[in-house]
């Protein structure tokens, strides 16, 4: 599927987080959210750009903003990831992908000229109407979290 356009409504979805918690995103309707999509817990990029979500959450809270990363890690290895890096803020697992199809993350990729498919790094920001407000591609990890706060600020 297609990415998905600014301007046009978030898909819905079901997710369950860290601790086995549903999470949908309606439940933060009302609030900017900024959905960040990452390929694996606990690898080099993943890791610096959690790790800088999780330096900018004050900043996030302060305009009411809510970040959620999303992988298609399981439950145990986003608590795992969780503890060792001190996140403060809610990994949600997309085991299947299907969430990552539906925002149009999930493409062909290619390393040592093997191909296959899997999440390429990519930011929504929803609005607090739902709606598609910004939309960051193939993001490159370092700084990322402040553009992003950024942008939030300047809804």
């Amino acid at each position: 599927m297609p990415l998905i356009e600014v301007g046009k409504k978030a898909p819905a979805f079901t997710l369950k987080d860290q601790s086995g918690e549903a999470h949908k995103l309606s439940d933060y309707a009302g609030s900017p959210v900024v959905l960040y999509f990452y390929p694996k817990d606990d690898t080099s990029g993943c890791t610096v750009e959690a790790c800088e979500f999780r330096d900018q959450q004050p900043q996030f809270g302060k305009v009411d903003a809510v970040v959620l990363g999303v992988s298609p890690d399981d439950e145990t290895s986003h608590a795992k990831f969780v503890a060792k890096h001190d996140l403060n803020f809610t990994l949600l697992a997309d085991v299947g992908s299907k969430v990552c199809e539906k925002y149009g993350v999930w493409q062909e990729k290619s390393m040592y000229g093997r191909k296959y498919m899997g999440v390429v790094r990519t930011t929504y920001l929803i609005g607090a109407d739902g709606k598609v407000k910004k939309r960051w591609d193939k993001v490159k990890a370092p700084g990322h979290a402040e553009e992003v706060l950024a942008a939030v600020k300047a809804l």
